[in-house]
């Protein structure tokens, strides 16, 4: 892949709605690095509505290298009943593999830490696939800590909807 010149400048600034094109091209690029199906065109629809409607679930941060959009972090607000303060969840976190090594990455976790200080969270909370050994690499040079006492759990589809509905019992243990 040709590699695009060393940027100028990198910069890091809220998306808009305006930006809904390459906001959906990065997460398009993102399932086809992490070897997963890209969500289909209702899922897109979505998405933008999650970020950009008057109450959006999700905020959008975009980094661009010489003014072209090369990366994304997408997070919200979780909150910690033992902190008793709000912690900012990073759901993605992805920069085009034209673009990384050139400080974009750094740029958006910064700018997140950043935003995780303004709103007076706790902490800065996110997930890597066992796999990336590249994004592992970075998450440990930034200081981050890998949590080996924590699991991530996942109630998806047709168990999820059992147990809305109570078809599915609620197993207890013994």
């Amino acid at each position: 892949m040709d590699q695009p010149p060393h940027p100028t400048s990198v910069t890091v600034r809220a998306a808009t709605a305006a930006d809904g094109d390459a906001i959906i091209g990065l997460v398009l690029a993102l399932a086809e690095y992490e070897r997963l199906p890209p969500p289909d065109p209702a899922a897109r629809a979505r998405l933008l509505s999650a970020a950009f409607s008057p109450q959006p679930r999700v905020n959008v941060l975009l980094a661009e290298a010489d003014g072209q959009v090369a990366g994304y972090a997408f997070f919200f607000e979780t909150y910690s009943t033992f902190l008793a303060l709000p912690t900012l969840y990073l759901e993605d976190l992805f920069v085009l593999d034209s673009y990384r090594g050139r400080g974009l990455g750094g740029a958006l976790m910064r700018a997140c830490a950043q935003e995780a200080v303004r709103r007076g969270c706790g902490r800065l909370d996110w997930t890597v696939l066992a796999w990336n050994a590249p994004a592992i690499g970075f998450y440990n040079h930034l200081g981050a800590q890998h949590l080996d006492d924590w699991y991530l759990y996942r109630l998806a589809g047709p168990a999820l909807a059992r147990l809305a509905d109570g078809t599915e019992g609620v197993k207890r243990e013994t």
